[in-house]
């Protein structure tokens, strides 16, 4: 039956933690016809290549542009942005050759969301007010700063009320949500797959500049 079909067997997940459930798998081989997909439980499935796909999905590290760039300044706000290049649609698709000219597979995709900033401390003004920046149209978050908006309040960002003390800084966290979806050789995918939160933290050092009238 050389080239009719081919050998399926049970297969461990190496990443699943719980040693039992990863053992549970006992099917012994058995054969399958080029192009059919196999009626057995556990049978790897779109379902099941949508998680492995995910799980291979790599996500950069969460990092805000802001301007100004350095030193910020007591009550002038603060303007918070993603870098659109870096932070884009990413995707990953896993497959399994049946044969035929048939094949499973599913396409995990990621996409920002919306981006939660904690400014680290409470002498401090969000924007918007809850702090969360959604996705605009054109799938970007946050708004480069232009020339002579300084003193306007940006769609996202921070203004700092108080100067940070001794020299120090405060902690600027920011929090980007990755929404996940698949499809598959079945069509779209019908299990939810959980989106991602991947937090950075920036050092943020505000002055106050005295001002003589």
């Amino acid at each position: 039956k050389q080239g009719e079909g081919q050998f399926w067997a049970a297969v461990p997940n190496p990443d699943e933690k719980d040693a039992a459930k990863a053992q549970s798998c006992t099917e012994l081989p058995f054969w399958v016809e080029n192009g059919e997909v196999p009626d057995v439980e556990n049978a790897i499935s779109p379902q099941i290549l949508s998680k492995l796909a995910y799980a291979r999905i790599r996500v950069p590290d969460t990092r805000v542009e802001m301007n100004p760039a350095g030193r910020q300044t007591v009550n002038l706000p603060t303007w918070v942005w993603l870098d659109e290049g870096r932070y884009k649609r990413l995707s990953v698709r896993a497959s399994v050759d049946l044969g035929a000219g048939r094949e499973i597979w599913a396409r995990t995709t990621v996409e920002p969301e919306a981006l939660k900033l904690d400014p680290g401390t409470e002498e401090a003004r969000l924007h918007p007010g809850s702090g969360e920046c959604g996705v605009k149209d054109d799938g970007s978050i946050g708004t480069r700063y232009v020339k002579g908006s300084g003193k306007k309040a940006p769609p996202c960002g921070v203004t700092y009320l108080r100067a940070s003390r001794g020299g120090g800084s405060y902690t600027l966290r920011s929090t980007l949500t990755w929404r996940a979806s698949w499809e598959g050789s079945g069509g779209a995918g019908v299990d939810d797959l959980p989106n991602g939160e991947f937090g950075g933290r920036q050092d943020v050092t505000v002055q106050e500049i005295q001002a003589i009238n």
